[in-house]
């Protein structure tokens, strides 16, 4: 449903602008219809062809008639599926929180208040720098005291 909302929304886009460019044009092109001819050249004649002034204000018409709806609809569709898309990253962010949280208490509770960031990120199945990067931010909300062992691993302790 994704790829068919993408490429409805890049089609009206696309449909839309060249709309507005082929009226575009067409308002430039009767414009140039109307300038003024040198003096000296075929001066004796005032011609302009009101049958292509006529198709060109049509043409220029149909094109905002067709290409600005387009372009608007394309737009509403894109800045729909964005808006979906970061609202689908917040709940997935949100959830994962919430799995990490449930995680850490369990291991608070099963470990009588003690973690290791390499505990931590062996259960959350996290890259270290993201588990201890959690572990400080808990750290930090539940004023844990640290304990730097001789080999340089951190062990957080929560008072229970």
């Amino acid at each position: 449903m994704k790829t068919a909302e993408k490429l409805a929304a890049g089609w009206l886009i696309t449909l839309g602008f060249m709309l507005m460019t082929i009226s575009g044009q067409a308002m430039r092109d009767k414009d140039l219809m109307y300038k003024q001819i040198p003096p000296g050249a075929y001066n004796e004649y005032d011609y302009v062809n009101h049958e292509a002034v006529t198709l060109l204000n049509t043409t220029a018409l149909n094109g905002m008639i067709f290409g600005l709806p387009s372009l608007v609809l394309g737009g509403w569709l894109a800045l729909g599926m964005r808006r979906q898309s970061k609202q689908e990253e917040n709940a997935i962010a949100q959830q994962m929180n919430l799995h990490l949280q449930s995680m850490f208490y369990r291991m608070i509770a099963e470990n009588e208040g003690r973690i290791t960031v390499l505990g931590f990120a062996m259960q959350s199945q996290l890259p270290p720098a993201t588990a201890r990067k959690f572990l400080d931010d808990q750290a930090k909300q539940f004023n844990a005291n640290f304990k730097v062992s001789e080999d340089g691993a951190v062990s957080y302790h929560f008072d229970i």
